[in-house]
């Protein structure tokens, strides 16, 4: 809720932070300025120009004296936005080492030259006031300052004494989406060092589910298509996705589309600012996504809208659904469980079948469910209906969270994989050995013992239960005894007050950041006494921003960008790669850690090189092509934004004045993948499985990755189902040394590339040989040429099956619906559902908790929210934590607009917040934001952080009261559908 305050400022003071941070800066840096010129220089936006409309700033001009005569240096950096996953570009202008402005980048095929409110004020988050500054430690309660080398010093010392008494196992790494690629990829090899699969980050709690369910489908587990195709498209479905406040900037070309006639359809829980702009909004009941999409699908297999020749040549098992959809989903039974009538269920199919090319685009509203894999097959499944996918204007376009949630997913800390989805087996392991030039066997012997080594570690969504449960229900020796939170919120994960339990139990906690993060106060606020561990040690460690380094980040399109160092790490902070190192030398793999790379000295102190670290994933990660984006490529894209179409991404020629690199052909920042060595110019690929290029030009096919026969059946692509220009023009598996001899084109490697290839697979052949000479010589793709999978057999649901949420307000539909029956062993934890689900319906809980919450975000802040909410000029645009109620169930309460609200879940959590009455939802719903901390359960918890590394903006957490539940496959949480009530606060 904006609430515009006549006098006082949104953490209790007499004079707002906006015109404190504002008049600071004028009367230092801004002199002969007015307003006007001021929001112009500085590249804020609108939001900021409407926070400062009551303030007077014009001065009287004056002629220049001498101090604005040769000012000193004066350089721009070019960089990108750190908040979410469109990938902005910017330009820093440093003036004798300060930022001193910025400007969004008009080349930019992005952003275009735009800035949403977070974006333009992005300079705060490097200069902000309220950063950590120095190491601290725990003491009695309050954090106090201690030096860099007591802290790392103290750190690797408990450690080392909790990998002696209970073994590498017993610490929980949570690395982030916030870290470069070159960090994510770091923190991988870290932990891998460490001896240990028990890693983690944001993704498994945002986009797991997209990245389980679209690769078990058709190849990848990653958005097909960009934000700049979407002008192509027709009509644009978009299911849990608000991108007008989560990814404000990818909607200038969705506008754009709608000027060229793209119907735009939005159909989630809440009427959101993205479907205020939408032709046709329908609401739903928060969880039943799948009733409603096969609902969908039911009237396009009636009326025969599906593209017949497409499921034929490249989709396998949709003749079973197509029996399921129609038998199931008959249109009275998606109603029921919906809450959508059948017209509207109709109109959308028909708008999507007659406008063609259609897309799909959904978020975390459709992936935060204890069956979010399911629901993001059945949007899989829709477009592959329509034969979407593969397709200019079509495809699957899935916003990440994040800046670089797309790329740390790709190679950084999953307990499953190592960089690029390679798995834990024993062959991946020995092909990274060979990447980090280190023997196996000694990596080996870093583990507990060699069978934790091929075992998926705790999942960040479950690392409390890791602590909490009984250790014989925990398949692994120890409990967690110490846990690092290294770039992580809390408050973004749900069973708040259990998370405070386990904080509690721990000997070490270790917050790596450049804010200190909701950890800081949760982990310094006294909790319950049989909790209390006396002997648990605290620290922070100051993070230096993106900004304070370089390296590169993954845009949601899959597009990479190389980040310029902007400015020197402020005050104490340094590199998460320096620390990374720092910390392993203090743990005994220093060397083995950085062996292949080059040091740079900053501050007078070694840190890896960043380009160095680019290039050792260049030189390993083949499986989803991170190896043609060499830092050279990737920097002559940068400097040469204009020569990019911003609509195709394609280079429409030109040169790289700097390097002399030939830029014509490449699509904007080499979308993975970027098939082989950078010399072998793979251009990038924009559209995932896209037939109608030739490979060289970004084409491709679906994945041959389930094998090649099922049930009697082909699983290859039909024939005459190929890309553009390939020898091969059926279907064909994966390459490999043998299949490469069979076709006689083993000659065409060169004599070094047969040694390094005999007896390896397209991933493991460390030359790129076997790609280079199937990708260029014969047109074909190195990882076959198969049907995407309609039925995914290895899923415990493989045909999509609704199932109701643990916590429902509809007993009616759990008895038709149930949930999952419960897992014993399931990543290392015991999973509950009908257990939960039926101890609900027995409790008769949906009768004391009769609305269903769900959660989302805000365009003035993202992710936990800790560095937005404490920047003072976001932080004056949005300054309560609310709660979204419909005026039925207000007034059924005595509640009126703007009161103080207590909202109660069944975890016995109560939270504080402002009560907005509005229709945005229905009667059954309620709504809160996630992005807020620093008030817990009606406290203010402001004496818990740091001395002046506090978050302007404080309020109640609703991850503090959301319930337990994860997804069947990827322990993603369930925070969309959950139960609770309102009362008016006395």
């Amino acid at each position: 809720m904006l609430l515009t305050k006549k006098s006082g400022d949104a953490s209790g003071g007499q004079r707002s932070p906006f015109v404190h941070s504002l008049q600071r800066g004028l009367s230092h840096a801004l002199p002969t300025m007015d307003r006007r010129g001021f929001l112009r220089r500085s590249g804020l936006g609108v939001g900021v120009g409407l926070a400062a409309s009551s303030l007077v700033l014009v001065r009287k001009a004056k002629a220049a004296g001498p101090a604005a005569v040769g000012r000193g240096k004066i350089e721009v950096k070019r960089t990108v936005c750190t908040h979410c996953s469109v990938g902005c570009a910017i330009d820093a202008v440093v003036e004798n080492g300060v930022w001193v402005r910025q400007e969004p980048v008009f080349d930019s095929p992005i952003n275009l030259g735009a800035h949403c409110a977070k974006g333009a004020s992005i300079r705060e988050h490097g200069h902000g006031e309220y950063r950590l500054r120095y190491p601290m430690k725990l003491v009695d309660g309050k954090y106090q300052r201690i030096s860099w080398d007591q802290a790392l010093n103290e750190i690797s010392a408990k450690m080392l004494e909790l990998r002696k008494a209970s073994g590498p196992e017993s610490i929980y790494w949570i690395g982030s989406s916030k870290h470069s690629n070159e960090q994510a990829y770091l923190m991988r090899k870290f932990v891998s060092l460490w001896g240990s699969n028990n890693c983690d980050h944001q993704a498994r709690i945002c986009h797991s589910t997209t990245v389980a369910g679209v690769a078990n489908t058709w190849g990848y587990g990653a958005m097909t298509n960009s934000y700049n195709d979407m002008q192509n498209s027709k009509c644009a479905l978009y299911i849990g996705s608000n991108a007008a406040e989560a990814h404000p900037v990818s909607m200038l070309h969705m506008l754009h589309a709608k000027e060229n006639g793209c119907r735009m359809i939005v159909v989630d829980p809440r009427f959101t600012r993205t479907a205020a702009k939408a032709d046709q909004y329908v609401r739903i009941r928060s969880g039943s996504d799948i009733p409603f999409l096969f609902g969908v699908m039911h009237h396009i297999f009636k009326n025969g809208w599906e593209d017949k020749k497409y499921l034929a040549d490249r989709v396998w098992g949709m003749d079973k659904v197509r029996e399921e959809v129609m038998a199931k989903w008959t249109p009275d039974k998606v109603e029921e469980a919906c809450g959508v009538p059948e017209a509207q269920v109709a109109m959308v199919a028909e708008a999507m079948a007659k406008n063609r090319p259609s897309t799909i685009v959904w978020c975390m509203g459709q992936t935060q469910h204890t069956i979010g894999n399911a629901m993001v097959r059945a949007s899989c499944l829709l477009q592959l209906a329509l034969g979407n996918i593969g397709v200019s204007g079509g495809g699957a376009n899935i916003f990440r969270g994040h800046d670089n949630v797309q790329g740390a997913t790709d190679v950084g800390p999953n307990p499953d994989s190592l960089p690029g989805y390679y798995g834990i087996a024993e062959g991946s392991w020995r092909h990274f050995a060979t990447a980090w030039g280190l023997d196996y066997d000694w990596i080996k012997g870093r583990f507990a013992n060699p069978s934790m080594m091929t075992k998926p570690g705790i999942t960040v969504s479950r690392w409390i239960d890791g602590v909490l449960e009984k250790n014989e229900n925990i398949d692994q020796d120890p409990n967690l005894r110490g846990v690092v939170y290294w770039g992580h919120a809390p408050n973004s994960q749900t069973r708040g007050l259990e998370m405070k339990q386990a904080m509690d139990k721990l000997d070490l906690l270790v917050v790596v950041d450049p804010y200190p993060s909701a950890t800081a106060a949760m982990a310094a606020m006294p909790g319950r006494p049989e909790d209390r561990n006396p002997n648990r040690a605290v620290y922070l460690l100051p993070a230096a921003t993106q900004f304070e380094t370089s390296g590169s980040a993954t845009a949601s399109n899959r597009s990479i960008q190389w980040r310029e160092m902007v400015i020197e790490p402020l005050w104490e902070s340094r590199s998460d790669h320096m620390i990374m190192y720092q910390l392993a030398q203090k743990l005994g793999f220093g060397p083995e850690l950085v062996k292949n790379y080059k040091m740079q000295k900053v501050r007078g102190m070694d840190e890896p090189v960043p380009e160095d670290i680019l290039r050792e994933i260049n030189r390993s990660v083949w499986t989803i092509g991170y190896t043609g984006q060499s830092p050279e490529r990737l920097k002559a894209h940068m400097r040469n934004m204009h020569v990019f179409d911003v609509k195709t991404l394609k280079a429409k020629g030109g040169k790289d004045k700097e390097s002399g690199y030939d830029l014509t052909g490449d699509y904007f920042g080499l979308p993975w993948p970027a098939f082989g060595t950078p010399e072998m110019k793979h251009p990038g690929s924009p559209n995932l499985y896209d037939t109608t290029k030739h490979v060289m030009d970004g084409g491709g096919n679906f994945r041959a990755n389930f094998g090649v026969e099922r049930e009697g059946q082909s699983l290859l692509a039909g024939d005459g189902s190929h890309s553009v220009g390939a020898d091969i023009t059926t279907g064909y598996p994966e390459f490999d040394h043998v299949l490469v001899k069979k076709l006689g084109w083993w000659g065409e490697l060169t004599p070094e590339e047969q040694k390094a290839a005999e007896g390896k697979n397209w991933k493991t052949d460390n030359s790129g040989g076997i790609i280079r000479v199937v990708m260029k010589n014969h047109g074909c793709h190195p990882f076959g040429n198969a049907k995407a999978r309609a039925v995914v057999w290895n899923f415990p649901d493989p045909i999509p099956q609704h199932r109701e949420a643990l916590y429902s307000t509809r007993p009616d539909l759990v008895a038709k619906y149930p949930a999952h029956d419960d897992k014993k062993a399931f990543w290392r934890l015991p999973t509950l559902y009908k257990s939960v689900q039926q101890k609900n319906i027995q409790d008769k809980v949906h009768e004391k908790f009769p609305l269903i919450l769900t959660s989302g975000r805000l365009v003035e802040y993202e992710g936990g929210g800790e560095e937005t909410r404490s920047n003072p000029w976001l932080a004056e645009l949005q300054q309560e934590a609310f709660v979204e109620i419909n005026p039925k169930a207000a007034a059924d309460r005595g509640i009126r607009n703007g009161d103080r609200v207590w909202l109660l879940t069944p975890t016995g959590a109560r939270l504080n917040v402002q009560a907005m009455v509005t229709e945005r939802v229905g009667p059954d719903t309620a709504f809160m934001p996630f992005h807020f901390s620093g008030r817990w359960q009606g406290a203010d918890m402001l004496a818990y952080y740091p001395k002046g590394a506090y978050p302007v903006v404080r309020g109640e957490a609703v991850n503090t009261a959301t319930t337990y539940g994860y997804d069947s496959v990827t322990m993603m949480q369930e925070s969309k559908t959950t139960i609770c009530n309102i009362e008016r606060a006395a």
